[in-house]
């Protein structure tokens, strides 16, 4: 069996897992002999969102994202999985809409007989997500012939850059006084660091004015808010660092509850607009997600030339 890139964090899971079970056999067991599936031919590209209950924003975002991956990988069946059931359950019962979760769509996978699978997630950050991500692909390892998994969009120095030149084609100009201020999520893993990084890497890259913050992580609106006095901004352009501009980025940041970033803002005397635009929609980080999946079939690191 091959394994490409990010396989290997996987078969390690499958094999302490293998241990850890077979140390609680019977020495008298008799080994269990698992089917692979090793009809190469048979490709399937499983793209994994968080997903989103808006409608209007999964057409522009996730699905369009959906659209650039299979025309560039046209030997590849295309499937959807998202990570939240309860978007999942939402999107059933409201809209008779069903979409697998991620291990529902591995074992219709398994069970179509595909024997190549190439896993794309639309994940921003290497996250808790992610990782949920692999854990729960871990024990179909050895199911297939060849199961690889890409990165999320900031996993390389190289990364923050192209996010930076895909974002900066919807970026306002800034006149003086002026600022653009990013929403992340945030997270409470350690991975919560790149949006302090990519607040750093838009500063080098040209753009001082730029500022990233979360809803629910380092840096905050506060800390943001901090640097926009510094630093003398008297308008602020509001923009979600989200893949899809859903229920934070239009009620967290652009609506009109007291808590939205755009009324605090406002109240302590900022002029601000607000821009809807779901990274999702454009063609800088559709074509980060591509590369990022052609790294995992050629068994590359992302960044590797």
């Amino acid at each position: 069996m091959k394994y490409g890139y990010s396989q290997i964090s996987l078969f390690a899971m499958v094999l302490i897992a293998g241990m850890v079970l077979s140390a609680c056999q019977p020495a008298a067991s008799a080994p269990v002999e698992v089917k692979i599936n090793d009809n190469t031919d048979k490709k399937a590209l499983l793209v994994v969102s968080f997903g989103t209950s808006y409608s209007d924003t999964r057409e522009k975002t996730i699905d369009a994202s959906e659209k650039k991956l299979a025309e560039a990988f046209p030997e590849f069946d295309q499937k959807r999985a998202f990570t939240s059931q309860t978007i999942i359950d939402i999107l059933k019962d409201r809209d008779g809409i069903e979409i697998n979760n991620v291990t529902q769509a591995m074992d219709e996978l398994f069970a179509e007989g595909y024997g190549e699978v190439l896993v794309q997630p639309l994940h921003v950050i290497n996250g808790a997500e992610f990782h949920d991500l692999i854990t729960e692909l871990a024990p179909y390892q050895e199911k297939f012939a060849k199961l690889v998994v890409g990165e999320p969009l900031l996993s390389s120095s190289d990364d923050y850059k192209a996010m930076v030149a895909a974002v900066e084609m919807v970026m306002p100009e800034l006149g003086e006084n002026e600022a653009v201020v990013f929403m992340g999520h945030g997270t409470h893993h350690p991975a919560n660091s790149a949006y302090a990084a990519l607040d750093y890497v838009f500063k080098a890259e040209g753009f001082p004015n730029a500022y990233v913050g979360t809803v629910e992580g380092y840096p905050s609106l506060e800390d943001v808010m901090h640097w926009l006095e510094v630093d003398g901004i008297e308008k602020v352009t509001l923009m979600p660092l989200m893949v899809v501009a859903g229920d934070h980025a239009q009620n967290d940041m652009a609506g009109d509850e007291d808590e939205s970033w755009k009324v605090i803002l406002k109240s302590v005397g900022y002029e601000v607009d607000t821009v809807l635009v779901g990274l999702g929609e454009l063609e800088g980080i559709q074509q980060m997600y591509i590369e990022h999946a052609q790294a995992a079939l050629e068994g590359e690191e992302i960044g590797d030339e």
